[in-house]
């Protein structure tokens, strides 16, 4: 059994299909034309990390209720977490493409951490391995 996917409910589809594969690296597993429960035109959307994983199936916001939860899914808090293995590289390449960061990259007993808000307005964590100890 494994986690296969989580929506999170974006404005657009492209500008975020940008966000997730040339910003943060994701990887395109697919976009085909799909309807809603109402029979409306949709895409079905879905970017995963490199190497598989649980993917984000972005959707649309349909309507006022949905548009408004776009960046407010987990009512403010951090509710998603991208761990990479070189730490320094994602920030750096993140902060040149207009990434917007809340506070300083931090070590912490679990890794180095720094909170980042995504294309809809959510927040997550960017996690990386602990800092190496010189000596």
């Amino acid at each position: 059994m494994r986690l296969d996917l989580v929506t999170l409910v974006v404005r657009e589809y492209d500008p975020a299909i940008a966000f997730f594969t040339e910003v943060l690296g994701f990887e395109l597993a697919e976009d085909s034309p799909s309807t809603t429960n109402a029979g409306e035109p949709k895409r079905w959307v879905v970017v995963r990390p490199p190497g598989g994983g649980t993917g984000l199936l972005l959707a649309k916001a349909d309507g006022e209720r949905q548009q408004a939860a776009v960046g407010a899914q987990v009512q403010g808090r951090v509710g998603f977490f991208l761990r990479v293995e070189d730490f320094g590289a994602a920030v750096a390449r993140m902060r040149a493409a207009g990434v917007e960061f809340v506070g300083e990259p931090r070590s912490e007993v679990y890794g180095q951490v720094v909170v980042f808000v995504d294309i809809a307005g959510n927040k997550w964590d960017l996690l990386g391995p602990p800092r190496r100890q010189d000596g």
